[in-house]
């Protein structure tokens, strides 16, 4: 099996936009899955990579985005506190939707010799789709873990994922049942 690594994609957020609410919503069901599933990764040993808006501030770095997503007035400060990067986790600041336009990752999967990705976090029918669908593109094996996804509603969420599976841009996992390499 090829060397993985964990995406796990806009999980640091403010949730303070129009329509965060309803993501917020969906979001908590699949959180503790998320929260399981990189503690399993980091006893793998296998890489945790957080690709994460940089919500148009370009002079931000990682820290001041956590930072700014953990502040005591955001409603989802609990959550994003309890999936935060810990020491040797990786991190990139994306502009856009995946999380390989105009970003470093593919350099770094490349350094970490890593050929199969397993995609978490939010929004599914969005950033996650835009992901697996790049990363499909440039011939990493795709695991997309279903109920480590959120969209605005459980319909669009279903629907990304589905369109994922049948053109074959990824497979679909449940958190319990992915399987680590390193």
């Amino acid at each position: 099996m090829a060397r993985s690594a964990l995406l796990i994609v806009d999980m640091i957020n403010a949730f303070d936009f129009e329509g965060a609410a309803a993501l917020l919503d969906q979001a908590r069901r699949m959180w503790p899955k998320v929260v399981r599933l990189k503690e399993r990764a980091k006893a793998a040993r296998v890489p945790v990579i957080y690709c994460n808006d940089n919500f148009g501030d370009w002079r931000s770095d990682f820290k001041a985005v956590l930072t700014a997503c953990t502040r005591e007035d955001k409603p989802a400060r609990d959550l994003v506190q309890s999936v935060a990067p810990g020491p040797g986790d990786y991190f990139i600041l994306k502009p856009k939707h995946s999380a390989f336009y105009q970003t470093p990752l593919e350099s770094l999967l490349k350094g970490l010799k890593v050929r199969r990705l397993i995609l978490c976090g939010i929004a599914g029918d969005g950033c996650i789709h835009s992901t697996a669908t790049d990363a499909h593109i440039r011939e990493f094996a795709v695991i997309v873990v279903r109920d480590g996804t959120a969209s605005p509603s459980a319909a669009r969420n279903r629907n990304a994922l589905r369109h994922l599976e049948t053109t074959r841009y990824a497979k679909l996992s449940d958190a319990n049942r992915v399987r680590f390499s390193s």
